[in-house]
């Protein structure tokens, strides 16, 4: 449903600089900034977003680098940059949705055009991003979250949340393709949590075929591939690099199952409906979200442990690759998302006037 004039939002969505919108290779965070922002502006609104040049949006589009600075990721000069050209123009919104990490939710305390934060990391790990919010919210009095999960907010349930926002996905450029594949496919970064080397066990004690696609360009995640992943790679498990969203696609499309064997409170965990969407159950272990994003035993196996995902890969095949979709579809549509995300605002909006 189309915003009225009386009903139309100035929005100022804060995208992480490192990677464009939507992102060519990994960046899950780009591909949800993404469909909301193109959402938001399809709704009616009057949307900026706040990404690098090589950016495509029906947003306008307002740009600090040409070109996403990706190599330098990490390196708060590019950060910070890129978040002040949005709060300098903050007179001009309504509303500020900053999606780049905690920089992001200090600096909005200095300006007065209210800025809601969504929190796309965890609130538990070594060291403690949790404390670390406390302690940010504590100096900015004003701060308002928004979740990815209920999940999300259990070690801190009493930061300022303000709402709970599913992510979502365009399913427009995630074609279902039911069909009974070969192989196994982990998709995710080389980390120890999402765990990779996981999945090749659990192929290995299957003698199945596995594809893996990941990024590795941070040294931690080089250290975990050398160490973990490269010794077992042979002519049946394989690792293709980070691919492109087609190449995504595709070996999604045609996979047997997609294995989430994560050991981590992942906050949402988009590879989930990416699989579902392409008509892929996944088996995935019961941590984070994943019980809020897979229902069991219709778009999905949720186990215990990963060691208990060979024998569950019978009950994934029984699964029906149409309702799959459709339940991704039911539950992760980009209307629901920016339905979501603007009760969210107008809700911020409500109590910054009552402040």
């Amino acid at each position: 449903m189309s915003a009225s004039a009386g009903e139309r939002l100035r929005i100022a969505i804060l995208s992480p600089v490192w990677f464009p919108v939507p992102p060519t290779g990994y960046g899950g965070i780009e591909w949800i900034v993404s469909v909301l922002a193109d959402g938001l502006a399809d709704a009616g609104h009057d949307v900026t977003l706040f990404a690098s040049g090589d950016s495509h949006t029906r947003a306008k589009l307002s740009s600090v680098f040409d070109r996403a600075p990706s190599e330098w990721i990490g390196h708060s000069f590019w950060e910070v940059s890129h978040a002040l050209a949005c709060l300098d123009r903050a007179a001009d919104f309504d509303i500020i949705n900053d999606h780049t990490g905690i920089t992001g939710l200090a600096l909005g305390g200095l300006v007065e055009t209210p800025v809601v934060h969504t929190v796309h990391g965890p609130l538990a790990g070594d060291p403690d991003p949790g404390e670390l919010y406390e302690r940010v919210v504590r100096l900015v009095p004003n701060s308002k979250l928004i979740s990815l999960s209920l999940n999300q907010r259990r070690p801190k349930p009493d930061l300022p949340w303000l709402a709970n926002c599913p992510n979502a996905l365009d399913f427009s450029v995630y074609p279902c393709k039911p069909h009974p594949g070969e192989y196994l496919l982990f998709l995710g970064r080389m980390s120890w949590e999402k765990g990779c080397h996981r999945a090749v066990a659990v192929a290995t004690e299957l003698d199945l075929p596995l594809k893996i696609a990941g990024k590795k360009r941070e040294e931690g995640e080089q250290r975990y591939f050398d160490e973990f992943v490269a010794p077992h790679l042979n002519d049946r498990i394989e690792y293709l690099g980070e691919v492109t969203h087609g190449q995504k696609v595709e070996l999604l499309q045609d996979a047997r199952a997609t294995l989430f064997p994560i050991e981590w409170q992942e906050p949402f965990g988009l590879v989930m409906i990416e699989s579902m969407a392409c008509g892929t159950p996944v088996i995935a272990t019961r941590w984070g979200a994943v019980p809020e994003v897979i229902e069991h035993g219709k778009s999905g196996i949720i186990v215990d442990s990963y060691r208990e995902m060979g024998a569950a890969l019978e009950q994934a095949d029984a699964l029906d690759p149409t309702a799959c979709r459709r339940y991704a579809e039911e539950r992760f549509a980009p209307e629901r998302m920016v339905a979501d995300y603007v009760a969210a605002y107008r809700k911020a909006l409500e109590q910054s006037a009552a402040a």
